[in-house]
């Protein structure tokens, strides 16, 4: 029996001989999945304002679309990133005075 190493080679035996060689070819299917799962999403498109001059100290925005307090972030990223192996965190936004 002769046999190739390289991913798209036949193997061939005595058998197959003449016969038309079998693909070892595998293939992956990937869909498009959208990453809001759950929020607004009666919406067109989720927008958010936030008036930079009517923040005091800091505001913490969410970036992962898990937070039951979206847009602001309540730390839902890091059960997020434990559960995925992802690395999402919030966006930060501070007001130097």
């Amino acid at each position: 029996m002769l046999a190739c190493k390289l991913p798209r080679c036949a193997t061939f035996s005595p058998k197959s001989v003449g016969a038309a060689p079998r693909s070892r070819t595998r293939v992956h299917v990937v869909r498009a999945q959208g990453i809001n799962q759950n929020i607004r999403k009666e919406e067109q498109k989720v927008v958010d304002f936030v008036n930079a001059e009517e923040i005091k100290g800091k505001k913490v925005m969410c970036r992962c679309w898990k937070s039951g307090t979206f847009p602001e972030c309540d730390g839902a990223h890091a059960k997020h990133n434990k559960e995925t192996g992802d690395n999402v965190g919030p966006l930060i936004i501070e007001k130097k005075e």
